[in-house]
């Protein structure tokens, strides 16, 4: 029997769903000011879905991305309130203390997926400074995600250390099975980088589930945990810095079983950290759950 860390889904996205509004910058960050009950109930039924570690709706919640769309002085208030809605749908759900873990977020500081556009390491260190001071104090740990390169990963890295909080780095990594960031950097490179600098664990997030198993074999190399949350997207090319959501689309053929599947081939391969990203919604994790444990593995919190 393994444990296995079972993280939450595609949180953002399941809140855009479901707030029924037209797509902003700020995505779920804006439907958080707007519509904050949607925020919570997503939280509670990830919880119920058996989710172990959810996470902060902060994805866009950074001073460049909120300056940038007018939001600029409300940066604060974004990340106090995704704090609060979060230690509410713990209390709702009524779980045991410890038995969810509330994972604070490093995004991309600019964009997703464009990395000719991120700040370099110097640039991002300070900004990714105060994204970890308004967060650390309500949260278990750090998942620094999403990072298509290794500069702005190593920057988030140094400012979670810091503060000498447990850090998770995932990296999303191109859809043609290359085995490559999305800036082009090699993964086995990345990783070999990455790990130097001591993380709790490195996974890779908000890529297909094909290409998460393609690179499971350069995963395995890793002596920390590592793991896979896939997404459920067509294809992520449409987007640019500055655009919405409702310029990608969700794939059809990736049922809550057809990804069970998938992540339960990583687990195979050595994956102890699992869950998902865009599109992977609470029936998602709940199948994924059942199928675990039907495995014989054992569902705990991030290992930190």
């Amino acid at each position: 029997m393994t444990d296995i860390a079972l993280l939450d889904g595609g949180l953002g996205q399941e809140i855009h769903k479901r707030s029924m509004t037209n797509a902003h910058p700020l995505w779920s960050v804006k439907v958080m000011f707007d519509q904050p009950d949607i925020v919570t109930k997503v939280h509670r039924d990830f919880i119920m879905s058996g989710a172990r570690v959810i996470c902060l709706n902060t994805y866009a919640a950074t001073q460049t991305r909120m300056t940038r769309h007018g939001f600029g002085d409300q940066l604060e208030t974004a990340h106090k309130t995704a704090i609060n809605l979060a230690r509410q749908s713990l209390k709702e759900s009524s779980v045991k203390d410890g038995s969810v873990q509330v994972a604070g977020i490093l995004p991309p500081l600019v964009a997703s997926y464009v990395a000719e556009v991120s700040k370099d390491y110097n640039n991002s260190l300070d900004e990714y400074r105060q994204l970890v001071a308004l967060q650390k104090d309500g949260v278990d740990l750090f998942l620094i995600e999403t990072m298509s390169n290794i500069d702005e990963a190593r920057a988030a890295l140094t400012a979670v250390k810091e503060a000498d909080k447990p850090a998770f780095v995932s990296l999303t990594i191109a859809d043609d099975l290359s085995n490559k960031l999305r800036s082009g950097e090699d993964l086995r490179v990345a990783i070999d980088v990455l790990s130097n600098e001591n993380p709790n664990g490195i996974m890779l997030n908000c890529s297909s589930p094909e290409a998460i198993t393609k690179a499971m074999s350069i995963m395995t190399e890793l002596n920390i945990p590592f793991g896979g949350l896939g997404n459920g997207f067509t294809t992520i090319s449409p987007l640019s810095p500055g655009s919405t959501v409702d310029k990608l689309s969700a794939r059809k053929d990736l049922s809550p079983k057809v990804y069970a599947e998938f992540a339960c081939q990583w687990v195979e391969a050595g994956a102890t950290i699992i869950g998902g990203c865009c599109e992977i919604g609470p029936e998602h994790i709940d199948f994924l759950c059942q199928q675990l444990k039907a495995n014989g593995h054992r569902l705990t919190t991030l290992p930190v």
